[in-house]
């Protein structure tokens, strides 16, 4: 099990390059060194997941930041197979994206996200949010315990 405050691997699946730059920043503001793993589009976040391609040594990610506003496949395909596979459903996965529709926001936590965030068009307000995330998913929550490597056992 994780101690409160041990850096985790974080995955931000995010599009744009400003918001990861908001991102990156509140998340350095914490004291804890976590470690942002940032991918471009869905089709990417599968591959980071899946450990497939360019991503063959990726860590598994302790928490996924996921927009849903994505190219290839959406952050609502990429939730959807996140959470419907047994090796990677119980990664908490929060929802941060500027959609504000309740068909999102349901459709969201029917698939299990964690959590659902509008990204606040204020930048003091978005980067309070986000270090509200990282605060509260490493200071409160407990989080699955890091993958250990497979025990080898001699015949």
């Amino acid at each position: 099990m994780l101690t409160r405050g041990e850096p985790i691997d974080i995955l931000l699946v995010e599009d744009d390059a400003g918001d990861e730059l908001i991102t990156r920043e509140a998340l350095q503001h914490n004291k804890v060194g976590n470690v942002l793993h940032v991918v471009r589009d869905g089709q990417q976040a599968l591959d980071f997941l899946y450990r497939a391609g360019e991503f063959a040594d990726a860590p598994r990610p302790g928490l996924i930041l996921l927009d849903l506003n994505l190219p290839k496949y959406d952050g609502r395909e990429v939730l959807q197979r996140i959470k419907s596979d047994p090796e990677l459903c119980a990664i908490p996965v929060v929802v941060l994206t500027t959609s504000a529709a309740q068909a999102d926001v349901l459709n969201s936590y029917r698939h299990h996200a964690s959590a659902y965030i509008t990204k606040p068009v204020d930048l003091d307000q978005f980067l309070e949010a986000v270090r509200k995330i990282d605060h509260f998913f490493l200071q409160f929550v407990r989080l699955p315990a890091r993958e250990q490597p497979a025990l080898q056992v001699n015949d």
